[in-house]
């Protein structure tokens, strides 16, 4: 079985098409060798700079024979229709077969597809992969149609068996013939080799100053700079993104390390990182005792004799133009800063937030005074926080976060340092945006989560009151993000609000003459506006917001394992708004439904709620009235009886004190009473008014376990 190798030689791949373009290149040669009848043990995929290659082992040799069976015509059909039948079989008739069927005798074809070898299946395959490649952009060169990320130079595509040695693939793309030879490196080998297999393909590239495997170049980037780093003290600052990139923008890298010039080591360590990372793809490396930037890493793809020293000189004076800028923005914003921060707050009125939702100065004028108001339901005091939704977004202003908009709320945070406003007030300016996903950190000051939630409650209620809701898979306001925000704020704080009286409060407070037009105004004779207020919110649409939080709650508990039908039993009870209640009573009724008591209570209940349904529906009366225990036969129904004067009680209680694990165990209780019930009693009586009364007991199991959650919304 022969192990097949491919490689695709061009000019430098992006790096961010690096990690697709090997994927697809093995999806697209395996499948279709697949189709093509050929099997395979492994396929591994490789992307350097300049190579696509795809390691295939263990393929079968050719294709299997395939003897196909089809049927024609009737045997009297005209000839008309048989000479059809014949041309699409390419058989003669006297190779066809008569054989009896329903309508009688009717003719049928054996055709036999012989088995191909491996080398021409792989050769088609090549040919439709390269040409149909899904590059996100591609180009054509010279005077062939053929279209590639960048121009492509070679192709080696060997067949390599032990038993047979080494073979081309016969293969011819544009005037590209495939071959069993590569080049090295660029600059360090760039001459020509022939290789025989995988094994010996990596072993000449490595002697040529190529990595193949880009997992072996990040990770050979990351020994070297973490230990270049540690030899002076120093630590090189994690990037994972940044580490994946340089990764495919070298073949054989060679980390570099240097100063940061001493007039910049000032700069907030964010600012030296984002501008380090975004213009020169540089690692940042901090002093832990003082957590200051004071170096940089590089990654060169070549090596050099002087060891990197003219590499790192010049790197050198590019990073001290680009950081003079950025000490030049930091200087000019601290002046902005000193004096309060009023031009930029006054600048953001003639920043649109949407057209029909104001500026960004009226924005946050609403932020402030949701903000003020939801203070006091998480600890906060209503004043900083006020304050601080006044100043959260003052940064996006500033020359820093203009010429880095990643920035935001970070700049914010020190110029509100600068502006000697609270502790609490800039570290809002900062957490205010968070979380911004599921492995964000959640903010845990009083003052932020304030902050954090009347943000993104007014971008909530903002755009449901302009009927701008996300769509399928459009989103583009990012507004699931921000219900999910809001979910884990409240949950991971453990604090409570009514979600429904913010999303009011939000939606009143969207509403402005200049910006809404379905608000109620006034006008004297001339045409003045003399008195305006919003509308009040309609409850449909505070209703459809509340759904969206619900179905926001069930996406993000599924992977605590809480089924939606759960929570759905939760949401019918009184206070769905508050979503911490909403998910301690879930988490609670989850818990108690995995247990053995908890599976037989609910058929016990199915069964209570289906005789009793059925009944009321046969007689059409309801029967809601109290059962009286006089009535009661059997030892079984006198107990159940008693058990429920007991759980109602400790269930009640349970309720009210909010302690909902008390709450399911005290219905669990009831689990031994309504099975001994249905075991020993026919509720179905001959005499009416034993049949009546232990109707009423039915209807008394419902409403007390309806009373913590809504059984019949549980599935099985």
């Amino acid at each position: 079985m022969p192990d097949l190798l491919i490689e695709l030689l061009s000019e430098e791949i992006p790096a961010r098409m690096q990690g697709r373009a090997g994927a697809d290149l093995k999806k697209l040669v395996t499948d279709g060798l697949v189709e093509a009848g050929l099997t395979y043990a492994s396929a591994e995929a490789f992307a350097t700079p300049r190579r696509l290659t795809l390691t295939v082992e263990g393929l079968t040799a050719e294709s299997p024979t395939l003897i196909e069976e089809r049927k024609g015509p009737r045997v009297d059909a005209p000839e008309k229709a048989l000479d059809g039948f014949l041309r699409a079989t390419g058989l003669s008739k006297d190779q066809l077969e008569a054989r009896d069927d329903k309508k009688g005798q009717v003719w049928f074809a054996k055709i036999t597809k012989p088995g191909r070898p491996a080398a021409e299946i792989v050769a088609e395959v090549l040919e439709t992969a390269i040409r149909t490649f899904p590059w996100p952009k591609s180009m054509r060169w010279g005077a062939g149609t053929l279209r590639w990320v960048r121009p492509l130079h070679g192709i080696l595509c060997i067949l390599t068996d032990t038993a047979s040695g080494t073979a081309v693939v016969p293969l011819q793309i544009d005037g590209l013939v495939a071959g069993d030879a590569t080049v090295g490196h660029r600059f360090m080998a760039p001459d020509g080799f022939a290789v025989s297999g995988f094994d010996d393909y990596v072993a000449a590239l490595k002697r040529a100053r190529v990595m193949l495997d880009p997992a072996e170049r990040a990770n050979h980037i990351r020994h070297d700079a973490a230990n270049m780093a540690f030899a002076q003290g120093l630590d090189v600052v994690e990037d994972a993104g940044l580490l994946a990139e340089v990764a495919g923008l070298v073949e054989w890298p060679v980390v570099l390390m240097g100063p940061i010039g001493e007039e910049f080591l000032n700069l907030p360590p964010e600012v030296l990182q984002t501008s380090m990372r975004e213009h020169q793809k540089f690692f940042s490396v901090k002093n832990p005792k003082s957590g200051r930037i004071e170096k940089f890493v590089t990654v060169a793809n070549v090596e050099t004799a002087d060891h990197g020293a003219t590499i790192l000189s010049g790197n050198r004076k590019v990073l001290a133009a680009r950081l003079s800028d950025a000490k030049f923005f930091w200087e000019n914003d601290l002046r902005v800063a000193n004096a309060g921060m009023a031009p930029w707050l006054d600048s953001l009125e003639n920043v649109t937030f949407h057209n029909k939702l104001g500026s960004q100065k009226a924005r946050i004028d609403r932020i402030a005074a949701l903000a003020s108001e939801i203070a006091p339901l998480v600890g906060a005091d209503p004043e900083l926080a006020e304050q601080a939704a006044q100043v959260a977004k003052a940064d996006l202003s500033s020359e820093m976060v203009y010429e880095f908009p990643e920035l935001q709320g970070t700049m914010g945070s020190y110029y509100a340092r600068a502006a000697g406003l609270a502790p609490e007030v800039a570290a809002a300016c900062k957490e205010h945006y968070s979380p911004l996903g599921p492995s964000d950190d959640v903010p845990t000051a009083p003052v932020s989560v304030a902050v954090a939630l009347a943000d993104k409650l007014d971008t909530l209620t903002g755009f449901w009151a302009i009927d701008e809701k996300p769509t399928g898979s459009k989103d583009p306001f990012a507004l699931r993000r921000a219900a999910l925000g809001v979910i884990r704020l409240l949950l991971e704080n453990g604090r409570r609000l009514s979600l429904a009286k913010v999303a009011a409060r939000g939606y009143a407070g969207c509403f402005t003459a200049a910006y809404c037009n379905t608000a109620i105004a006034e006008s004297d004779d001339r045409g003045n506006l003399i008195n305006y207020r919003p509308k009040e919110p309609e409850e449909s649409v505070v209703s459809d917001l509340l759904s969206f939080f619900h179905d926001r709650l069930k996406v993000f508990l599924r992977d605590e394992g809480i089924r939606h039908d759960v929570i759905d039993a939760c949401l019918a009870l009184p206070g769905n708004d508050d979503l911490t209640l909403l998910v301690t009573r879930a988490r609670a009724l989850s818990a108690f439904l995995r247990t053995e008591d908890g599976g037989n209570l609910l058929q016990g209940f199915k069964r209570s709620n289906n005789i009793l349904t059925q009944a009321e529906a046969e007689d059409g009366v309801a029967y809601e009235f109290g059962p009286d225990i006089k009535f009661a036969e059997s030892d079984e129904e006198k107990a159940l009886f008693a058990a429920l004067d007991s759980a109602e009680v400790a269930i009640e209680g349970a309720i009210a004190a909010e302690d909902f694990a008390s709450a399911m165990a005290a219905m669990a209780s009831l689990r031994a009473p309504i099975d001994a019930f249905f075991e020993a009693v026919q509720v179905n009586a001959e005499n009416q008014i034993v049949r009546r009364n232990r109707l009423n007991l039915l209807h008394r199991i419902r409403q007390i376990c309806l009373s913590a959650a809504d059984l019949t919304r549980i599935e099985g």
